[in-house]
This record gives structure tokens, C-alpha cells and sequence, in this order.
């Protein structure tokens, strides 16, 4: 029998084209989210009549059942969990409110008419696997007959240079179990750094870095560029970093080149914030970075009017939505024009859809595993 699967916090799709790509004969026959402007995205790339605006903390029991899921996807607010929220409370953060109530709540009611799906993934931040939210969930979960694992995957594994871990949870209703994984090893519990029976991953921090890498297979940025990247013969690339920007925070940025073979995760604030909310590329790869910026530091600190012309031949800039959808997985390498931007999404939206939302080549692969026997 065909799969039927319900997508929570939906976003732009993400888990959605996961699922679709996956060996797994099935669809997602409803998704929910209480974005607007993600509702309009996910339904121009899929079917229209399946997203709904709805806030989830109404969704129960009765609204469910008739849905006879055997999947839920979900990727639930990160903020009440990442690191760069100085102001994240975990369970109880009123955005983690939602995500209680399915688990807490609207599980275990599908669960006493034995209408609760057979398989759940969850996706979160790096960090969650630490939170009280984390202990409620498992707990609820066993509590309910599932067995779980749990994993904390960057798409570095999958030969994609962009270093955005996060965590995920699978979960299988009994008797069903897991591959690869042995209570008597004590495996469960455990937060595996590798989809267990698959490759096993070094991070190439650990050793000698971008020769790692290359050893690794990691491609490099150059592969998930637009075609005229650099923008040459234009006068700026329309994604050229601003001179405001540039002056006042250029020396913080993580500045990777086309052939770098790894970039910072990027977050919902790429292009408005700095620190932490992803990598800027340099197009300009015969130039020293390092160098470049003392030179400028030293004309700044002396009082140079024109300092700025030091850095421009530098040719920084952000990565364009396009590319980052190529590094998220969503389009593939040698396809422009695969993913649907309705005409109203502004660029600073897209950034933001784009940093809430998934590595899909990971959740593919995960969504594989889950349904091995």
C-alpha cells in the first residue's frame, strides 16, 4: 500500500521533495503551516489543495484521524533551541508550545483509537538533542510503543560543501526495528553521527582540512554557482555585499571562494545578519583574503576616505537564492529553473524560506533508511 504522509511546519517544501525522492511508494497528503508566505511557495512548487495555513497547536485527534496517516514529517521551530538565540527556553519557549501539543497531546489520542502513524522524523537544530523538549519527545515516544534513533547529520556526508548540522530523530512504531541497530549493544540512546550500516564520516576539521575533503569527495562551491557567477562585465553583481556592510562588518564574515569545499550554515537572516547566518563568497580567488583585509584595516585605521577600494576587487557577495537552493538540495546541480518562486516572494524572503528550511539529500536519505525493514 501506498504511503500517505502529513508534513508539519511545512515551510517550502523541503520534506516534501525528500519524500517524493526517496524508494519509498507514497505521498504527503496534507501539510500544515502557519507561514503565509511559505504556504504560497510550497503550493507553486506542489499540490496547491494539500498545504493549509492553520495554526498547529488546533490540529488534534478529529482533525487527523480521517487522514489515516502512516507517515509524519515534521521540522518544528528551531529557535526555542539554537545556539544563536541568547533568549531560548527550550520546553518552555512559547514557540516550542506547538510542537508539545502534536507530541503530548494529538499523538496520543491517534494513538488510543490505534490510528497514530507508523513512522515519525523529526528535524531540528544541532543543540535540540540536549533541550527538555528532547526528553519529552522520546519519552512520549517510548511511552507510546515506538522505538527511536537518533542522529546528528551535515551535508558535508553527502559530498555537498556546506556545514549545516543538524539533528534528526526517527522513529518506527514496535515491533518494527531499526537496521544496523542493537538494544544489546546498548545503540539506542545513542546520537549516531552516521545513519547506522552506512559509511562512517570524519569531520575534516579534525585533520588537515580542505585536503580531507578532497579525499572525502566534497565538491566544491563552484559546482552550486549560477552560471555567470562572478557577474563579469556588469558594473556589480546584483548580490555584491554593500559598502555600509562592507566597511563596518567585513572583517567578521566567513569568506569561502568557488573552489572552497565547505560554507557556514546558512540561516533564516542570511544577508541581514553577520555573524553566524552564513558564508560570503569571494569571487576574486587571485586575491589574498587576509592580506587584502590588513591592507584595508591599516587605510581605515589612517583615515583613508577611500579605504573601500581595497576590498572591492575582492568581488564579495552573497550567494543568491538559486545557489543556496542548489546547496540545500532542492534543485539539481545542472537544473535552473526547477524551483518556483511565486512573483511577490521578495529576495530578503527567500533567504529567510531558505535558511528555515532542510537539506533535502539528507532527509532522502534518512526517509530511506526509515523504511528499510
Amino acid at each position: 500500500m501506498p504511503v500517505r504522509a502529513l508534513q508539519f511546519y511545512c515551510g517550502i517544501g523541503g520534506l516534501h521533495l525528500a519524500f517524493s525522492r526517496s524508494m519509498v511508494a507514497g505521498s504527503v497528503v496534507q501539510a500544515f503551516d502557519w507561514d503565509q508566505t511559505a504556504c504560497q511557495v510550497y503550493a507553486a512548487n506542489h499540490a496547491p489543495d494539500i498545504v493549509q495555513k492553520v495554526d498547529i497547536t488546533t490540529l488534534d485527534a478529529t482533525s487527523l484521524v480521517s487522514f489515516r496517516a502512516d507517515l509524519w514529517l515534521l521540522s518544528p521551530a528551531c529557535q526555542p533551541y539554537t545556539v544563536l538565540n541568547p533568549t531560548a527556553k527550550g520546553s518552555s519557549d512559547p514557540r516550542a508550545k506547538s510542537f508539545l501539543h502534536l507530541i503530548q497531546n494529538t499523538l496520543p489520542a491517534l494513538a488510543a483509537i490505534d490510528c497514530h502513524p507508523s513512522r515519525l522524523l523529526i528535524e531540528n537544530v544541532a543543540g535540540f538533542e540536549t533541550s527538555s523538549t528532547r526528553q519529552i519527545l522520546v519519552s512520549t515516544l517510548q511511552s507510546l510503543g515506538y522505538v527511536t534513533v537518533e542522529l546528528l547529520i551535515t551535508p558535508l556526508q553527502y559530498g555537498i560543501p556546506n556545514s549545516r548540522l543538524r539533528y534528526y530523530l526517527l522513529a518506527k512504531r514496535s515491533p518494527s526495528t531499526f537496521s544496523n541497530v542493537s538494544t544489546d549493544m546498548g545503540d539506542f540512546g545513542n546520537v549516531w553521527r552516521h545513519i547506522p550500516g552506512h559509511q562512517q564520516w570524519t569531520d575534516p576539521r579534525s585533520k588537515s582540512g580542505e585536503l580531507i575533503a578532497a579525499e572525502q569527495n566534497i565538491r566544491q562551491v563552484k559546482d552550486y554557482l549560477d552560471e555567470d557567477f562572478s557577474h563579469a562585465g556588469h558594473a556589480a553583481h546584483p548580490n555584491t555585499v554593500p559598502d555600509k556592510v562592507l566597511q563596518k562588518w567585513g572583517r567578521l564574515f566567513d569568506i569561502v571562494s568557488p573552489t572552497s569545499r565547505r560554507t557556514c550554515c546558512f540561516t533564516r537572516g542570511y544577508s541581514q545578519l553577520v555573524e553566524r547566518s552564513g558564508s560570503i563568497l569571494q569571487t576574486n580567488e587571485a586575491m589574498n583574503t587576509a592580506d587584502t583585509f590588513d591592507k584595508f584595516l591599516k587605510a581605515q585605521s589612517e583615515g583613508q576616505t577611500e579605504a573601500l577600494h581595497i576590498l572591492r576587487p575582492l568581488g564579495l557577495r552573497y550567494f543568491s537564492p538559486s545557489e543556496l537552493l542548489r546547496i540545500f538540495d532542492f534543485t539539481p546541480l545542472d537544473t535552473y529553473s526547477t524551483f518556483v518562486w511565486p512573483k511577490a516572494i521578495s529576495t530578503k524572503s527567500k533567504y529567510r524560506l531558505i535558511g528555515n528550511s532542510v537539506n533535502v539529500r539528507i532527509v532522502q536519505e534518512l526517509i530511506n533508511y526509515l523504511f528499510e525493514s
